[in-house]
């Protein structure tokens, strides 16, 4: 009888204590993805806002800075935004309403929409520094999803539809915004006068292209091989050397800079990964993993 009186019930307060929390955090990233959504239509111009290209004086333009790529590189926002509106509505799914990923990694999400529509505000208003402070905000927030999903994801059981709405959305967020961070600070120090100490443009931007390829080949061996983040990475850096020879801002060296970090993200994502799945290696994955 002491044994079954240990055992919470269906009604105890503490299980309906986890079931209310569990439900403001459904309702929060909900309403989080609408903020963002909206915020994301002001940022393109739908509801009276300034193009982010134009914004801020046009610091965040395709041709303002050796590292922003070419605008077709933002067309990758609608996959983000479509699947980050499919991990809104797979967490209202019975198996998830509780899930301890969903639990980990909910208010994580809700932070980095809040902080996407909060960039977009900060761009709007032509502070081009405070939208620097925002994205390294939002980076942190996302390594930090992806640091947790990387321990919970050997008890991952959600298969296909997790991968593509949890791992496959926040990944592509994560190595997009690494690219992103990479170009906005870029932005923020042009707008700000800094010449770079006399050293030339394309050295500077060579060198930030190199710690991106680091972080992308760090990214690739945490996650051992998650391909996600190494797709938008790649996908960045090759619209920046896209943009530094077919654009108004031309650098052959950036350009050759920049296909560089792009395949050396690709081969080491795809270098890891095939160890991962080799039998007999440390790194071997778990039974589940589709992808």
């Amino acid at each position: 009888m002491a044994a079954s009186s240990s055992i919470p019930s269906s009604g105890s307060p503490s299980t309906a204590s986890h079931r209310g929390a569990d439900l403001a955090r459904r309702i929060t990233v909900t309403s989080c993805f609408a903020v963002c959504i909206i915020g994301s239509m002001i940022g393109v111009g739908v509801f009276g806002g300034t193009p982010v290209a134009e914004a801020a004086g046009g610091a965040l333009s395709a041709d303002a800075t050796y590292l922003a790529p070419a605008g077709t590189a933002f067309s990758i926002w609608s996959v983000i935004y479509t699947g980050l509106g499919l991990f809104t509505v797979y967490q209202w799914f019975p198996s998830q309403r509780a899930s301890g990923r969903q639990r980990s990694l909910g208010w994580l999400v809700a932070a980095s929409l809040l902080l996407n529509a909060a960039w977009i505000l900060s761009v709007q208003a032509g502070s081009v520094l405070l939208s620097v402070v925002v994205i390294v905000a939002l980076l942190a927030v996302l390594a930090e999803c992806f640091r947790r999903y990387a321990v919970l994801r050997t008890a991952r059981t959600g298969g296909w539809p997790e991968w593509i709405a949890v791992d496959g959305a926040l990944g592509l967020y994560l190595g997009w915004v690494c690219v992103a961070t990479a170009a906005n600070t870029a932005s923020a120090l042009t707008s700000a006068g800094f010449r770079g100490f006399g050293l030339p443009p394309a050295l500077w931007s060579a060198a930030v292209l190199a710690v991106t390829a680091a972080v992308g080949f760090g990214l690739g061996a945490a996650g051992r091989g998650r391909l996600a983040p190494a797709v938008s990475l790649v996908w960045g850096l090759s619209w920046i050397a896209v943009s530094r020879v077919n654009g108004g801002l031309e650098s052959v060296p950036t350009a050759v800079a920049a296909a560089a970090a792009a395949v050396v993200v690709a081969a080491a994502t795809l270098a890891i990964r095939f160890r991962a799945g080799r039998p007999g290696t440390s790194a071997a994955p778990r039974s589940g993993r589709p992808a």
